[in-house]
């Protein structure tokens, strides 16, 4: 199931929250319609912290994780780090990392497996985002934009990533990621993918503003509705005929 959200009055969720299979972090400071939306679904599964980091609330910017574990950037202090540490799921690693691309949320791309990251990335970072999250990682590029994780969201299910992405692109990640991708788009025509949409392997979340046709190929590449990707073809046609119907 794809769910809507908006973060106060603006549809980048993903700005403003984190989405794994084992946690999820939600920004401080936000409306209670925002929380409630990520608690009414996950509450029973897996733990909604709230927190902040570097006194910021762009969260799911300035961070990247997986279930095995959780990276934030240098500047988080002892105290939000101690309040992650308390607040997650022992089996979790939070790991604070010095990097000169400081908003890893838009330097890396994960799930629980692989991990696709810019391309100037510290070698060290390379090696911690490997060890911590426990996954393969390669140096990538999206559509040419070298903020993998801003114009891309993929679980271990499958993948949505910017709508420009060629066919040998896309064929080429997909080979690397393992698992079914599609270029697409969120919150009506946006291409910072990574903004607009938080995705796990049973739920996703996206902005408010984001179209039923974009709903159902999310829905339909995340296996989240019991389509199959095959599905997205006909569903979007349906759409656009009836749209000129």
């Amino acid at each position: 199931m794809a769910v809507r959200a908006q973060y106060e009055h603006s549809s980048d969720i993903g700005v403003f929250a984190k989405l794994t299979n084992a946690y999820c972090l939600v920004a401080i400071g936000g409306s209670e319609n925002f929380y409630s939306v990520f608690e009414s679904e996950l509450a029973d599964v897996v733990p909604v912290v709230h927190t902040s980091l570097y006194d910021c609330r762009i969260i799911g910017r300035l961070s990247a994780g997986n279930r095995h574990g959780l990276l934030v950037p240098s500047t988080a202090t002892d105290q939000e780090l101690q309040h992650l540490r308390n607040s997650l799921p022992d089996t979790v690693s939070v790991r604070r990392i010095e990097e000169r691309l400081a908003c890893l949320g838009n330097v890396v791309a994960c799930n629980d497996y692989v991990a696709l990251v810019h391309p100037d990335i510290d070698r060290e970072t390379e090696e911690l985002i490997s060890d911590t999250l426990k996954v393969e990682v390669f140096r990538q590029t999206v559509a040419d934009n070298a903020l993998v994780g801003t114009y891309c969201a993929f679980s271990n299910q499958g993948g949505l990533v910017h709508p420009q992405t060629s066919v040998e692109a896309l064929d080429e990640l997909s080979s690397l990621l393992q698992v079914p991708l599609v270029a697409g788009t969120v919150n009506r025509g946006s291409n910072v993918i990574g903004a607009g949409l938080l995705a796990n392997d049973w739920i996703a979340f996206c902005g408010l503003d984001t179209t039923s046709t974009e709903l159902s190929v999310i829905e339909s590449i995340f296996k989240l509705g019991g389509q199959q990707p095959a599905a997205i073809g006909s569903t979007m046609q349906k759409s656009l005929v009836d749209s000129m119907s």
